[in-house]
């Protein structure tokens, strides 16, 4: 069979079967959040942007646009002393997401997944992806009045 014209036809099915399928589409988009959906993508080993400013009152909403599973976790020693922790999966602190990330993934965000946060006290607030952290999949939003 001629290489070419079987390529084509196994290009043109495969096409043809992903109509519709948006599943796979923005995950390699330079911006991963690039509408109102969202204000912070994940990459594969990114946070995009990696830092973000909000204002107090403000909720932002973190997306899984890759093919991994990812955190948001926040660093107590990285958010200011009278805000709330924060964490997918609902963790109450840093030890058990981690806990509950090296277990069973708890915490994890599949693809498209979102997860949101409404940020009450000013300041600085660092966060990681527990799987990615040693790709330093890391971010920060700054918060201010």
């Amino acid at each position: 069979m001629n290489r070419r014209v079987y390529l084509a036809a196994v290009g043109t099915s495969v096409s043809a079967g992903l109509a519709g399928c948006t599943s796979t589409l923005g995950v390699f988009d330079s911006e991963p959040c690039n509408d109102d959906a969202c204000h912070i993508g994940m990459t594969r080993t990114d946070f995009v942007p990696e830092e973000y400013e909000a204002t107090v009152g403000e909720t932002v909403v973190w997306k899984n646009t890759s093919e991994a599973i990812h955190t948001v976790t926040a660093l107590e020693t990285g958010i200011p002393d009278e805000a709330e922790y924060f964490a997918t999966g609902g963790y109450g602190d840093e030890k058990t997401a981690r806990e509950g990330w090296h277990e069973d993934h708890g915490g994890g965000l599949e693809t498209r997944e979102t997860f949101e946060y409404t940020f009450e006290v000013p300041g600085t607030y660092d966060y990681i992806c527990i799987p990615h952290v040693g790709a330093d999949m890391v971010g920060r939003v700054v918060v201010s009045e």
